[in-house]
């Protein structure tokens, strides 16, 4: 097998990687819209599901994760995947249930169900007839 080696990658990678050791990485993820809940995707794979912490405050949802590196008495002929701690954090916005937001992890994928409050849904609105005083639907959007 074999392996290429660059030395300024290598060197550009463990200068990232000591200079960003603290600060927390970004998680890749997709949200897309299904009927009246909001599917939010994140990738964190090798996460302990332990370690996967999912919080509302008010309208603010924030994933935080960690991925503890691998012992450092091994050594190492590729090491590119990053190890420490993940965060996103995602401004809601009004229009959402957040009290029946729920969360599940599999096969290194977290899943945030983030449903539309009712107030947010599209409803018929009764309109009165002026003359007649019978209620007529009309739909709002």
């Amino acid at each position: 097998m074999a392996l290429y080696f660059d030395p300024f990658r290598e060197l550009d990678r463990v200068a990232s990687n000591r200079l960003d050791s603290r600060r927390p990485r970004l998680m890749p993820i997709d949200l897309h819209k299904d009927g009246d809940l909001y599917v939010l995707n994140a990738d964190l794979p090798g996460i302990d599901p332990g370690s996967v912490d999912v919080d509302v405050d008010g309208q603010l949802l924030t994933i935080r994760a960690e991925r503890t590196a691998r012992s450092e008495d091994v050594t190492w002929l590729a090491h590119e995947r990053p190890s420490g701690s993940f965060l996103r954090r995602l401004n809601l916005g009004d229009g959402i249930d957040t009290e029946h937001i729920s969360a599940a992890y599999d096969n290194g994928v977290l899943s945030v169900m983030i449903p539309v409050s009712e107030k947010a849904k599209p409803r018929k609105v009764a309109v009165q007839s002026g003359a007649a005083s019978t209620p007529v639907e009309v739909a709002a959007a």
